[in-house]
C-alpha cells in the first residue's frame, strides 16, 4: 500500500502481466512482460527508468511481484558507509522489488544497484508462485503457489523461515494486516490466519471462481480490547475471476457471519485494485477499480455493516482516441492500471500500450458520474498493427460464393451483385429532396430483408426451450426438453443455461422425481449433470438448504428403500440359483455325439489271399498252444497227487519209530554204545 491508502502490492493485467506502483510517493511504475523483462517507468516524466532480463526469463516467466516498504528500503540497502554525495537523494528512492516465477524461485531485484539483490530459491516452492507480499515491520516476505503451501521468507539469510499447507488446492493471493498480525489466503475458502502461531482464525465463503485479489480496506483500531470489534472491526475487500462482483467482509469477534456484507457491482471482471484506507468508522473508503474492458469505476462508502443492494460505481472514467475526419469514430484507449495519489484527490491512470504505457495524473471530480478521456497515443512509439487504408476496392463476387460470419454455425449472409449506391442516399439528403425510403436505408446498411426463416437465429435450442420453459410454467416445452435420453445432449443443455434457471430447474426435476417411476429414471441424470457442473454456484447461495429441502429428503427415502431392495435382491438371486442347480442334478442331458465326418480306405474291403493265409496260420497256432497247454496242466496234476500219497506213507513210518523210540527211553534202554556216549560227552 501507498501512503495514505494507496496502492495494491500486486494484480493482474488482461494481458496477464503483473504491475505494480511503488510505495508512498509511487514515482515509479514497474511491469514483468511476458517475454521476462522487467521494465521500471518513471511516472512524473513517462520516461523508462530501468530495465532489466533476468537469465532465466524464458524457463522462468514473472508471474507477481511486490515492492517492498518504505521503511525496510534503508535496512535492506549496502551496509558500507555512504559519502556525501550520496547521502542526498538516495533515501528517498525505494530499492527492492519482488519477483516470483513460474519455476517456484523469487528474485529480488535492486533499483538502486540496478542489479539483482539476492535469489530466494532453496525449501520454497516447486510449482508457480501466485502472490507475495511484504510484511510491514520485520522485513519477512510470504509467498503462496500453486503447490498448495505458504512460505514465510527470511529476506536477510534467504531462507525459509516458516512453511505451512495454506488449503486443499493451489494458494492464489495473499494480504497481511495493516497492523502486521493476520494474513488473508484465499483458495477454495479464504482464510484468516493467526501469523504468531500460524493458526486459522476464521473462514470466509462465497466466490464461485477462483479469488483473484485480496486487501484489507480499514485499519483495526487501537484501543479495542477484543481482538476484533463488532462494527468497527476489520474490513477487507475480495474480487474473483470471471465475478463482476466485489465482496467486502467484515471480521467479527463472535463467529456468527461468514457471508459478505457489502457487495461492489462492475461492468467487467476486476483485472487491478486500488484503495485508500480508512482510518476510522466515519471516515470513506475511496475504491479505483480497473475492469478487463478497459474502464476505471471509482467507488466512494462508508463501511458501518450489512447492506443488502449491491453498490454501483460513483464514477467511471474512458480515454478514447479523437475522431479525425468526419467519417471516423473514436476508438477506446484501454487502461491497464490506476493508482490513488497521496492527495487521495488525484488518480495515476496507465493506459495505452504495454510497451510504451503513457502514465497520466488525472484530478479527480466527484460531480461528474462520467469522465471520457480524449488522448492521441499515436505519437507514443508501438508497435503497428493497422495500417491507414485510403482506398476501399470491393472484390466481385458470384452470386453463389457464400461469406461466413461469426455467430451461429452455419449462418450466411446474403451476396447482393451490386453494392449499395450509398452516395446517391446521401446525395438526396443533402440536396432536400424527399425522405429515404426505408427499404433504401436496409439495402444502405446492407441488411437483406427477405431473409428465409432458416437464416434467422434458431430459438428452438434446448437451453432457451428449457430457460423460457421454466420461467412460463409451460408443460408441453418441457416435456419436449426434459423427456430426450441423450446424455450428451443433457450435459450440453445444463452446461449452456443461465444460471439463473438452475433452481427453478431442480425445483420441476424434484416435482417429477415423485411422479411416474419410468419419468424418474430420465429426471436422475438431468439431477446428476445439474449438481456436478452448478456444484460451485449453488454452494455460494445462502438460501439453498429450504429450497432444496425437499430433494434432499426425497433421496434420503429413495436411498433407505435402496439398502432393503439389494437384500431383497440378493436373496432372489440365491433361491434362482439354487432351483436351477436342482433342475439340473435331476434331468442330466446327455450330449448328442455323433461324428462329423467317417474316413474308409478302399483296401479295407478287399482283402488279399496272403493275408487271409496269415490270419488262418494265425488262428491255428492259437488252438495248438491252447492244447499243449492243458495237456501240461493234466500231467503237473497228477504228479502232486502222487508226491501227496508218497509224504503220508513216511508220516506213518515217521511216527512209529517215534513211538518206539519213548518207550525205549522211559525203560532205560538205549541204542546207543558205551563208546558212542563218551564221544558224545
Amino acid at each position: 500500500m501507498a501512503a495514505g491508502g494507496g496502492g495494491v502490492a500486486e494484480h493482474f493485467s488482461p494481458a496477464g502481466v503483473p504491475c505494480a506502483f511503488s510505495p508512498q510517493s509511487q514515482a515509479y511504475f514497474a511491469l514483468a512482460s511476458t517475454d521476462g523483462h522487467l521494465r521500471v517507468w518513471e511516472t512524473a516524466n513517462n520516461r523508462l527508468h530501468q530495465e532489466y532480463v533476468p537469465s532465466a526469463h524464458l524457463s522462468g516467466t514473472c508471474t507477481c511481484l511486490a515492492w517492498a516498504p518504505a521503511r525496510l528500503q534503508a535496512k535492506e540497502g549496502p551496509q558500507r558507509k555512504k559519502r556525501k554525495s550520496e547521502a542526498i537523494g538516495t533515501s528517498n528512492q525505494v530499492d527492492l522489488l519482488a519477483l516470483g516465477t513460474a519455476v517456484g524461485s523469487i528474485l529480488l531485484y535492486s533499483t538502486v544497484k540496478g542489479e539483482l539483490h539476492s535469489k530466494l530459491i532453496s525449501g520454497g516452492h516447486d510449482n508457480k508462485v501466485n502472490c507475495i507480499q511484504w510484511h510491514q515491520d520485520n522485513g519477512c516476505l510470504y509467498s503462496c503457489s500453486d503447490d498448495k503451501h505458504i512460505v514465510e521468507w527470511n529476506t536477510q539469510t534467504c531462507k525459509v523461515k516458516c512453511k505451512w499447507k495454506g488449503d486443499n488446492s493451489s494458494v492464489s493471493s495473499l494480504c497481511i494486516s495493516p497492523d502486521g498480525k493476520m494474513l488473508l489466503s484465499a483458495g477454495r475458502t479464504i482464510k484468516l490466519w493467526v501469523l504468531e502461531t500460524k493458526e486459522v482464525y476464521r473462514h470466509f465463503t462465497g466466490h464461485a471462481t477462483p479469488v483473484s485479489s485480496l486487501t484489507f480496506t480499514t485499519i483495526r483500531p487501537p484501543n479495542e480490547s477484543q481482538p476484533f470489534d463488532g462494527i468497527t472491526g476489520l474490513y477487507f475487500l475480495s474480487g474473483a475471476v470471471h465475478d463482476r462482483l466485489l465482496n467486502v467482509w467484515q471480521v467479527r469477534s463472535e463467529n456468527k457471519e461468514k457471508n459478505a456484507v457489502m457487495s461492489f457491482t462492475v461492468t467487467d471482471e476486476p483485472v487491478y485494485i486500488d484503495l485508500t484506507l480508512s482510518e476510522n468508522k466515519e471516515e470513506p473508503v475511496k475504491l479505483a477499480v480497473v475492469c478487463r474492458d478497459g474502464q476505471v469505476h471509482l467507488f466512494e462508502h462508508i463501511l458501518n455493516g450489512y447492506c443488502k443492494k449491491p453498490l454501483t460505481s460513483n464514477c467511471t472514467i474512458q480515454i478514447a482516441t479523437p475522431g479525425k475526419g468526419k467519417k471516423s469514430t473514436p476508438k477506446p484507449i484501454p487502461i491497464l492500471a490506476a493508482g490513488f495519489c497521496s492527495d487521495k484527490m488525484s488518480l495515476l491512470l496507465v493506459y495505452g500500450s504495454w510497451f510504451q504505457p503513457t502514465i497520466e495524473r488525472v484530478a479527480l471530480n466527484s460531480k461528474e458520474p462520467h469522465m471520457c478521456l480524449v488522448r492521441d497515443i499515436s505519437i507514443c512509439w508501438a508497435p503497428k498493427v493497422e495500417t491507414a487504408v485510403t482506398k476501399v476496392r470491393t472484390p466481385m463476387m458470384n452470386s453463389e460464393a457464400k461469406v461466413l460470419v461469426p455467430g451461429i454455425p452455419g449462418h450466411h449472409a446474403a451476396i447482393k451483385p451490386a453494392p449499395p449506391q450509398t452516395e446517391e442516399i446521401e446525395s438526396k439528403r443533402k440536396l432536400g429532396e424527399n425522405e429515404v425510403s426505408i427499404e433504401e436505408r436496409l439495402g444502405a446498411l446492407d441488411i437483406d430483408t427477405k431473409k428465409e426463416k432458416d437464416n434467422l437465429p434458431q430459438t428452438n435450442s434446448f437451453p432457451v426451450l428449457l430457460t423460457q420453459g421454466l420461467e412460463s410454467n409451460d408443460f408441453e416445452m418441457l416435456n419436449k426438453v426434459l423427456q430426450t435420453k441423450n446424455l450428451n445432449l443433457i450435459k450440453r443443455t445444463v452446461l449452456r443455461m443461465p444460471l439463473h434457471a438452475v433452481i427453478p430447474l431442480l425445483q420441476e426435476l424434484t416435482k417429477r422425481l415423485q411422479g411416474h417411476p419410468n419419468s424418474a429414471v430420465l429426471m436422475v441424470q438431468w439431477l446428476k449433470c445439474v449438481l456436478t457442473i452448478h456444484a460451485s454456484y449453488l454452494s455460494t447461495l445462502p438460501d439453498l438448504v429450504p429450497q432444496l429441502g425437499t430433494l434432499y429428503q426425497l433421496m434420503e427415502s429413495r436411498v433407505k428403500t435402496f439398502q432393503k431392495l439389494s437384500h431383497l435382491h440378493g436373496k432372489l438371486i440365491l433361491l434362482i440359483t439354487q432351483v436351477t442347480a436342482s433342475e439340473k442334478t435331476k434331468e442330466p442331458t446327455c450330449p448328442a455325439q455323433k461324428a462329423k465326418l467317417v474316413y474308409e480306405e478302399e483296401s479295407s474291403e478287399e482283402e488279399s489271399d496272403d493275408e487271409i493265409a496269415d490270419k488262418d496260420s494265425d488262428d491255428n497256432w492259437d488252438e495248438d498252444e491252447e492244447e499243449k497247454g492243458s495237456e501240461k496242466d493234466e500231467d503237473v496234476d497228477e504228479e502232486e497227487e502222487e508226491e501227496e500219497e508218497d509224504a503220508e506213507e513216511k508220516g506213518e513210518e515217521n511216527g512209529e519209530d517215534r513211538d518206539v523210540a519213548s518207550e525205549k527211553e522211559l525203560n532205560g534202554d538205549s541204542d546207543l554204545d558205551p563208546e558212542n556216549e563218551s564221544e558224545e560227552e
